[in-house]
């Protein structure tokens, strides 16, 4: 009878794994739409704020700085590609003093299934100074524009993670680039 449900057990892991396989192949889960591509309008560019890897993907440090997915790099890899795409990374003092003080923000969350197998949710989002509508003395930031990926990967290909961390990147260029005729 033990015998029977660690099978059960390691064939409901694996369906799951399976399912969460071809899940993560369906089309990214966004909030990238006309209305939230127009609060990208006149922006004069964004500071980068990447989240701090997690303790479950620190323990797998040697993977992680192997594929380029520590904060750092993340946040270099960004900075690289917004400029290439003609769109300024502010410097947090330019960033204080420019309207709406924009953010691109990343966060790489993980959950280890089983050792070695990390399910992951990649989400970028554009924050921005908003006035509420009820009080606009009231400013706070909010979230104006996102999209997020998840999947399962485990540590030996972790350029997965990378990849669509890159992807996310490139489709908030093509939001910001639609709404500021940038070429």
């Amino acid at each position: 009878m033990g015998a029977v449900s660690v099978f059960t057990k390691r064939y409901v892991f694996l369906f799951a794994m399976v399912s969460v396989w071809i899940l993560s192949s369906l089309p990214v889960f966004a909030v990238d739409s006309k209305e939230t591509q127009y609060t990208l309008t006149g922006l004069k560019g964004v500071k980068i704020v990447v989240e701090e890897m997690q303790p479950g993907m620190r323990k797998y440090e040697k993977s992680v700085n192997k594929f380029g997915l520590n904060s750092e790099q993340v946040q270099r890899d960004i900075e690289q590609r917004l400029q290439y795409a003609g769109i300024r990374v502010l410097t947090p003092d330019v960033w204080t003093n420019t309207p709406g003080r924009p953010v691109l923000y990343v966060n790489i969350n993980t959950h280890e299934n089983e050792k070695y197998w990390l399910a992951y949710d990649i989400s970028i989002d554009l924050h921005q100074l908003v006035s509420m509508e009820s009080n606009p003395k009231i400013k706070t930031l909010a979230s104006t524009w996102s999209m997020n990926v998840t999947g399962i990967t485990n540590i030996g290909t972790l350029n997965v993670i990378r990849n669509n961390i890159l992807y996310l990147v490139d489709r908030f260029i093509g939001a910001y680039k639609a709404v500021n005729n940038k070429r």
